[in-house]
């Protein structure tokens, strides 16, 4: 869970959110325990941070260089974000001079939103969230520049990042504003939003075509031989030979694609075919490729996998 602090109203809208992420490995009770401490302001810096994560065998990952607000056509835009075991939920804001929109979603679909013309609006884990609120009632005026507001939101993020190690000391700011009536704002967030979300759910369908490629890459390579005969062959040209694969050996590129089935053809390289002759066994011996009767090595740019 991040902070991010926002001011909408007529003159603008000021974003300001600091650049932290911090993932948890380990068992889940123990993770949970740790997120407990750190949310409710127990645990006050990184040095108390990493302390507990060892007592209770959780391995961390810090970063501070995330960007959690940005700006896109006149509109600002920040997301708070955890990660579940099945589902990855986020809080986005949206705001603009007069308007902004909330949504909440699990992975790119919407559960909830809402909208107004006018507010400060704070995400964050509870420690943060209530400094942050009791920081902003005491130095906030209305009249204050969207620059200066900055500027406020800023030092209120430094000053929370040492109290509690959720929140990093590093931070972005956004400012952004329009000139559209006001009876046109709303429906500009909401296009814009819309738009969002639609680049979120290519963004995720196209990661998890990935994953399901690199998963299948995975399978493959887990079928590579290194032991084993492999085929025979069927032609010679001079330091050329064909290689009839056998019936469970199949052919792919450095790409993982297919080349050749079983029972096709492959093209392989020998320094010398002098007494090499059709029918005779190809074999992967000791991670070799080679021909089994004299141990001629063979080159090919291909990689031989055993039918799954």
């Amino acid at each position: 869970m991040s902070l991010i602090i926002a001011y909408v109203g007529k003159k603008g809208c000021v974003m300001a959110a600091d650049k932290r992420r911090i993932a948890y490995f380990g068992l889940k009770e123990q993770r949970e325990l740790l997120e407990q401490e750190i949310y409710s302001g127990e645990i006050k810096n990184d040095e108390e941070l990493y302390a507990r994560a060892e007592e209770l065998d959780v391995n961390l990952k810090v970063t501070d260089n995330a960007c959690k607000v940005k700006s896109i056509e006149h509109v600002a835009i920040g997301e708070v974000s955890s990660r579940g075991t099945m589902e990855t939920k986020r809080k986005r804001v949206y705001g603009t001079s007069n308007g902004f929109k909330i949504i909440e979603l699990s992975g790119s679909h919407i559960l909830n939103s809402k909208r107004g013309d006018s507010s400060i609006i704070v995400f964050g884990n509870k420690i943060a969230k209530s400094l942050a609120n009791e920081m902003i009632r005491e130095r906030w005026k209305p009249s204050f520049s969207l620059k200066y507001m900055g500027d406020i939101f800023g030092q209120i993020l430094k000053e929370i990042s040492e109290v509690t190690p959720s929140v990093g000391k590093e931070y972005d700011i956004v400012i952004e504003k329009n000139s559209l009536a006001k009876s046109q704002v709303q429906d500009y967030i909401d296009e814009v939003a819309e738009r969002d979300v639609m680049v979120l759910a290519k963004f995720r369908a196209q990661l998890r075509e990935k994953l399901i490629e690199q998963n299948e890459n995975i399978k493959l390579a887990s079928t590579i031989i290194e032991e084993g005969s492999v085929g025979e062959i069927v032609i010679i040209d001079d330091n050329l030979i064909e290689v009839k694969l056998n019936d469970d050996v199949r052919a792919f590129d450095v790409n993982w694609k297919l080349l050749a089935s079983p029972g096709q053809n492959v093209l392989m390289f020998v320094e010398d075919s002098e007494g090499l002759d059709k029918g005779d066994e190809i074999v992967i011996e000791d991670e070799v490729l080679c021909v089994k009767k004299n141990k001629a090595n063979l080159k090919c740019d291909i990689i031989l996998c055993h039918l799954e």
